[in-house]
């Protein structure tokens, strides 16, 4: 069966349309309104492997944060949704990715109960015309709709644009390992028999 979601959510601040297969090869197509956001999630599409279409129309004339945490929402609403029941799936994926002088590590687990920790301090309070406190609410939308356990941490860094983007294309990479396969799992990888 393919593991794909389309999700829609309306509100009076935003407008979000959004496309995700799993199994992918990472084509994308990101239109937020916000140009470095728009970036972050091509790399976190490629690096993932992730088919992803999105288009936000958000109140941007009042600032960035509604457009990236309820993009945030919808893509972690529809991770969930396109992983059905998670039959044999790894459930756990990790990763430490370099970029240049920044170091980022992301753990997963799609366990069904939302955690979220985010070790990063950013040197300036803007990228482009993306606000850095919005990558915390960000991460915090997705694991949270997505119900996945999920961990950040910036083991070195120093431009912001380069931790940034450590990080997403990390949770790619670590979102892409979680997602997989493996032929010995029989059901769900939890002594529960639910990964709910």
């Amino acid at each position: 069966m393919p593991r794909t979601a389309v999700i829609e959510r309306n509100t009076k601040e935003t407008n979000i349309k959004l496309e995700l297969n799993i199994d992918g090869t990472g084509r994308s197509d990101v239109q937020t309104g916000i140009g470095f956001f728009d970036h972050m999630l091509e790399g976190f599409s490629k690096h993932g492997f992730f088919d992803l279409t999105i288009e936000v129309n958000g109140d941007l004339d009042v600032d960035g944060h509604h457009t990236v945490e309820d993009a945030g929402i919808v893509l972690g609403t529809a991770v969930k949704e396109a992983l059905g029941d998670k039959a044999g799936i790894k459930r756990y994926g990790s990763f430490i990715l370099p970029m240049d002088e920044s170091l980022c590590l992301c753990a997963v687990d799609l366990c069904g109960r939302p955690y979220f920790a985010f070790d990063c301090e950013f040197p300036v309070e803007r990228v482009g015309a993306l606000d850095t406190e919005l990558v915390r609410e960000f991460f915090y939308a997705v694991s949270y709709s997505a119900g996945m356990n999920l961990h950040l941490k910036m083991i070195s860094g120093g431009n912001a644009h380069h931790m940034i983007e450590a990080m997403f294309k990390a949770f790619g990479k670590a979102l892409d390992e979680a997602c997989s396969y493996d032929p010995r799992v029989k059901g769900v990888l939890s002594t529960k028999g639910a990964l709910a």
